[in-house]
């Protein structure tokens, strides 16, 4: 079996055989590997597997971790995933990071979070300001199977990270530390912190700066562990805090330069936003997969729940709205390589709509499901547990509200210079399967007067055909989403100043809200146009892109051409075919272990 990097970025399997995948292509390599993941953990529906869905409701009673879960993506070195290549792991795309996380967040978002993904949002802050040195340090910390944790908010401040007051006052030698950092994950067991701070006591974006403090060195009576928290979703994650007393760490801590870590900060949040909310699907893929199971075992009236026409459109609403957010994340990840000025504002409208819109699927699922939404154990045990769990996505280090706001000031500006003026997205923003070029770290921009995404858009109305009822459909749907378009053009430019901040009035927050479902409509179409001539006929077909387009529509309070028959009819198909070829319901249509 073959597994990750060494501590030394050697690749190769426990017995020192070569990695075959090493020197091959993009795709070959995110596919093996995904194969690899399922392999190792095991069908989780079968119980005596020891990553099993039962054995992770286990794990989330007591209120942990699955040791076994952890020690299988020990031994698949999972780590090695969030390391560049550049410096001895697999990290070369953030989308076939996404794909890799989706297999661990489809048995449990705890896991997920808990064993490695904050481990990564703490590491870009390393990969895209660090220096060298401390570049080498993280990697050889991670690939070692270390941990490391992130600090940006305190409780007092929420997501005005701004206004923190945890300080790192300047002193020969390096920085002391003095304050509190509240719901830390993995603060306990992280041999390494990345911590948000402020350096100077004026106030202003230039007052904070970012620390890369690892734990070996640290003076243990200047610092301590906060209590651990009780969690309501995710359960098995070490939330606690950390509390430094005048601790010293050395200047060769400090990530990029002093009095930059909100610049610092926000360009990692536009990876990270992007990746995070994509990985979630899995969890909704497992939700639809179980309430499918459920609808087609159901009798009612001698007959199966699936018979029942709203559980029937349900289930094909449910899976539309994963391959609209799979699109949307899909079009966001991709930019960070091939538009990386302009991900500021798709990566805000990710981490934005994508949690909101799984969140608002499994509620329409748990209405199919019934009184067995509230089970916590047994077949539907883990549809509660993915529930439960998937909110905690939604808050994180940035929460719905605070992506609007990264949103609303740019809104004036893009209305001015980008839509209906700028050039559409170049085809490999869409074409999921092809490779990119490595992650341009130095290229991410705060903000951007350009928007390929909504110019795709624009530029699909006169390329799409319309033969067809369905392809007519779509071209429709385009067609309005490009009048809402202009309506939002012009209700941005007549905003008054102080609707272009964060303290803005409700109507900013809803054109934001607008404009991100706006972005997931134009990755739709994109995706579509990209397949029409791919190896997957369901992604070729226009049925589901036009049903996903009405969708949107509804969401928008649009009304939109009424769909051929056929497309309801292709979507209940391809849903049905997953489930019982076992295979995931988003872009990739992947093999699934169980």
């Amino acid at each position: 079996m073959l597994i990750g990097t060494s501590a030394s970025g050697a690749y190769g399997a426990s017995s020192g055989a070569p990695d075959e995948t090493h020197d091959a292509g993009q795709e070959a390599r995110v596919v093996a590997r995904v194969a690899e993941l399922e392999q190792r953990l095991g069908d989780p529906t079968d119980e005596r597997g020891e990553v099993s869905h039962a054995r992770l409701l286990e794990a989330d009673e007591a209120g942990e971790l699955s040791e076994p879960g952890e020690r299988a993506l020990d031994e698949l070195v999972l780590n090695a995933d969030f390391v560049p290549r550049a410096h001895g792991g697999r990290l070369e795309r953030i989308d076939t990071l996404v794909r890799v996380m989706r297999q661990v967040f489809r048995r449990d978002i705890a896991l997920g979070l808990g064993y490695g993904v904050t481990s990564f949002m703490a590491g870009v802050n390393v990969w895209a300001s660090g220096d060298d040195e401390q570049r080498a340090r993280l990697a050889r910390l991670l690939l070692d199977g270390g941990k490391v944790s992130v600090a940006y908010h305190e409780l007092a401040h929420g997501n005005d990270f701004v206004r923190n007051e945890f300080r790192a006052e300047p002193v020969p030698g390096g920085y002391r530390l003095d304050g509190a950092k509240q719901v830390i994950n993995n603060a306990d067991r992280a041999r390494a912190w990345v911590l948000f701070s402020r350096t100077d006591p004026a106030p202003g974006s230039r007052s904070h700066s970012v620390l890369f403090a690892e734990r070996d060195g640290l003076d243990e009576d200047r610092y301590r562990v906060l209590p651990r928290y009780d969690a309501v979703g995710v359960r098995g994650c070490h939330l606690s805090g950390l509390d430094f007393d005048g601790c010293q760490v050395p200047s060769s801590a400090l990530v990029g330069e002093q009095g930059k870590g909100v610049e610092l900060a926000l360009r990692a949040f536009q990876i990270t936003r992007s990746a995070v909310p994509g990985m979630a699907l899995g969890a909704t893929d497992t939700n639809l997969r179980t309430v499918v199971g459920f609808a087609l075992g159901r009798q009612l009236y001698r007959r199966s729940a699936m018979e029942i026409p709203h559980a029937r459109a349900t289930l094909s609403a449910a899976f539309l709205d994963l391959l609209i957010c799979d699109s949307l994340s899909l079009a966001a990840t991709r930019a960070v390589h091939v538009l990386p000025e302009e991900t500021s504002v798709y990566a805000a409208a990710v981490k934005y709509l994508v949690p909101k819109m799984l969140t608002d699927a499994m509620y329409d699922l748990s209405i199919v499901l019934g009184a067995r939404f509230y089970v916590r154990e047994g077949e539907f045990g883990i549809f509660q547990k993915h529930v439960r769990d998937l909110p905690v996505l939604s808050l994180g280090h940035a929460g719905s509200a605070a992506c609007q706001a990264t949103i609303i000031p740019q809104l004036s500006r893009l209305a001015k210079r980008a839509w209906f003026a700028g050039d559409p997205a170049p085809p490999t923003l869409f074409r999921f399967r092809e490779d990119l070029p490595p992650i341009p770290f130095d290229r991410l921009t705060l903000a951007s007067g350009r928007d390929s995404l909504s110019a795709s858009l624009v530029a699909a109305v006169d390329e799409l055909p319309s033969s067809t009822p369905e392809e007519r459909a779509v071209h429709g749907s385009a067609l309005r989403m490009m009048d809402e378009l202009r309506q939002i053009q012009e209700q941005s430019r007549g905003l008054e100043p102080q609707d272009r901040t964060a303290l803005a009035s409700p109507g900013s927050f809803a054109l934001a809200d607008r404009y991100a479902v706006l972005l997931a409509a134009a990755s739709v179409i994109g995706v579509w146009q990209q397949a029409r001539d791919g190896d997957d006929p369901f992604l070729a077909d226009p049925a589901w892109a036009a049903a996903a387009l009405q969708r949107l529509g509804r969401r928008l309070g649009r009304p939109l051409p009424d769909l051929p028959e056929s497309c309801e009819r292709r979507v209940h198909e391809e849903v049905l075919h997953r489930f019982h070829e076992n295979r995931s319901y988003d872009l990739y249509n992947t093999p699934l272990a169980g």
